[in-house]
């Protein structure tokens, strides 16, 4: 395959100029995901993988941790995450900075958003987010959101007519 540089709006797409996934597919395919594996870095360098939930909010994946949980410490330490779902035949890497969130607007549309696909009844508090129940590996409240802007999206197609238009994006 001959892979070029184009650009669409201010993303650069790597891939077959005109047989890419559109990043509109890809960004929905993200959203609708329903488990993902977050990886960040510990103090030593080596990777640290977690399964999470996550929402798509304003542009941003979103994730939770409990302030006290390694994730927390890592990030705070070292923003670089990435996430992997796999989704209708696409695999998608979405790698990117963290930044905790404290908009207070941008937490209430988050909020939503968990409510709207996990059921999860999250209340803020403090900056944090408070729920009766949560993932047992993922502690007791308060959980803090974070917030990953993308750098760079890989969508990896698994299925014979997706494979070939597998595309690297470039934010």
């Amino acid at each position: 395959m001959n892979i070029i540089d184009t650009w669409d709006g201010n993303v650069l797409i790597r891939g077959e100029p005109n047989d890419v996934m559109p990043w509109d597919d890809v960004r929905d395919r993200i959203a609708r995901a329903g488990d993902y594996w977050a990886s960040t870095v510990r103090a030593n360098r080596s990777p640290h993988v977690r399964p999470v939930f996550a929402v798509w909010v304003d542009g941003l994946l979103v994730s939770t941790t409990n302030g006290t949980r390694a994730k927390a410490r890592h990030l705070a330490s070292n923003p670089l995450v990435s996430f992997a779902t796999r989704v209708d035949g696409v695999d998608v890497i979405v790698e990117g900075r963290a930044e905790f969130v404290t908009d207070e607007r941008l937490l209430a549309r988050i909020a939503d958003a968990y409510q709207r696909k996990y059921g999860w009844p999250l209340v803020i508090r403090d900056g944090a987010y408070h729920a009766p129940f949560a993932a047992p590996v993922a502690g007791p409240p308060p959980y803090r959101p974070y917030a990953v802007t993308p750098e760079i999206v890989y969508a990896m197609g698994i299925t014979d007519e997706l494979a070939p238009r597998s595309t690297k994006y470039r934010f």
